[in-house]
């Protein structure tokens, strides 16, 4: 989903959303437009896309353009790849957007250079820790697919929560500050946007259980108060669905090639009240380090194609199913352009990204424009309520994660 600020030109016009609802908000006329889109299904006769121009002035932009894609026509990489190929930079109209490269880490050449002797040992060990974590991965992975699943939660969707209507909210966040939480930490930016969920999450399925204990804890409650009383039950298993490149993960430096190229991550999640903000990036930190030494979206992405060419496309819908089902989220962090970009003059203020139609009742998009770094949740609404709330909660959880790095670092 993006906004621009212009308006001009003549395309096609949908009719006004939510006009038996005048007292509604201009954002919440667009949300509820978007929401009756994903309940729409797209005509499998005509082309597999459409675009929505909504000239709405909403508290962003002077107007919205929904653009729905099916996503047989390619992963986000590719979508956007072929979407900034028709948008070009505000200060430069002849120029492309730039896109931060993706680089793979390698150690120094010093300590490369240093190993000597001891680098057929390390090269052998990396190969053990690799297969060792990879193996470990992929069984955990095939569990999930039959019989393994998280822990009960408010966040878990029921039986046919892809079929339901949701609703896509979001809200910026500084891009500085999550990098000054990265180089703090000598982590990445993935590491800290985990963190963050995990901070987020952590906080509002407190909130959520406290609830369920007593309704009057919410009469006069306040951050202060939210963040010191600490409801969540012990041993909660949490994972998501990580949609991870297959491409990138083989190392091909960012070269990818057009079409569907996603393997999985079952990314465990730490849900707890931690005294340390710093405590969740560090969790993250770990947990990420492990998964960067396996194979497991590789795997995942070619044992699904492996499945296609063997038992159908059916067959590996299936298999996606059942693992997504048992998994209580997707997250995905999609690298946006670093200056402002105009499609045919039209300067985009924000970029949204989000999918739908998938067995889970929450998604976690992260997208980065310019200097700001947008969080885009789609919620089914039956299961969680109050998206506004979970929303601020993974906002204002990067707050004190950002406070706590003079003092701790």
């Amino acid at each position: 989903m993006g906004a621009d600020r212009g308006g001009g030109g003549e395309p096609h016009r949908d009719p006004e959303p939510g006009g038996s609802r005048p007292q509604t908000s201009p954002d919440h006329l667009v949300e509820d437009y978007v929401a009756s889109l994903t309940c729409n299904p797209m005509d499998h006769s005509r082309r597999l896309w459409d675009l929505h121009i909504l000239n709405i002035p909403t508290s962003d932009a002077a107007a919205v353009a929904v653009l729905r894609l099916h996503h047989s026509l390619g992963d986000g990489t590719s979508l956007m790849s072929l979407f900034l190929a028709c948008a070009r930079k505000a200060s430069d109209p002849d120029s492309l957007p730039t896109i931060p490269k993706h680089y793979l880490r390698r150690p120094p050449a010093s300590k490369r250079l240093h190993a000597g002797a001891f680098t057929g040992l390390l090269w052998l060990s990396t190969f053990v820790m690799i297969a060792w974590n990879t193996l470990v991965d992929v069984l955990r992975f095939t569990a999930m697919s039959i019989f393994l699943n998280d822990t009960p939660t408010p966040l878990i969707g029921s039986q046919g929560v892809e079929y339901r209507p949701k609703r896509i909210v979001h809200r910026s966040v500084s891009l500085n500050d999550i990098k000054d939480v990265k180089n703090a930490m000598n982590c990445t930016v993935n590491d800290v946007l985990v963190g963050v969920i995990s901070a987020g999450l952590s906080r509002y399925l407190s909130r959520r259980y406290g609830e369920d204990l007593s309704i009057g804890l919410l009469l006069g409650h306040t951050d202060d108060d939210d963040s010191e009383k600490n409801h969540l039950p012990s041993n909660i298993g949490l994972r998501s669905t990580l949609l991870a490149l297959a491409e990138l993960m083989e190392g091909r430096d960012g070269e990818t090639k057009w079409g569907n190229f996603i393997g999985y991550i079952i990314l465990p999640f730490l849900i707890m009240g931690c005294k340390n903000p710093l405590d969740y990036i560090r969790r993250a930190k770990a947990t990420a380090d492990r998964k960067r030494n396996s194979l497991e979206a590789i795997f995942t992405y070619k044992g699904a194609e492996l499945i296609v060419k063997c038992f159908g496309i059916k067959a590996a819908a299936a298999l996606c199913h059942r693992v997504l089902s048992n998994t209580t989220l997707s997250i995905s962090n999609m690298i946006g352009p670093v200056e402002e970009i105009v499609f045919y003059d039209h300067p985009f203020v924000y970029l949204a990204l989000s999918v739908f139609g998938h067995p889970q009742a929450l998604t976690v998009h992260f997208q980065s424009y310019m200097d700001t770094m947008k969080i885009v949740l789609t919620v089914d609404e039956a299961v969680i309520p109050d998206p506004y709330l979970l929303l601020d909660d993974l906002a204002e959880s990067l707050r004190p994660i950002k406070t706590a790095i003079p003092a701790t670092s």
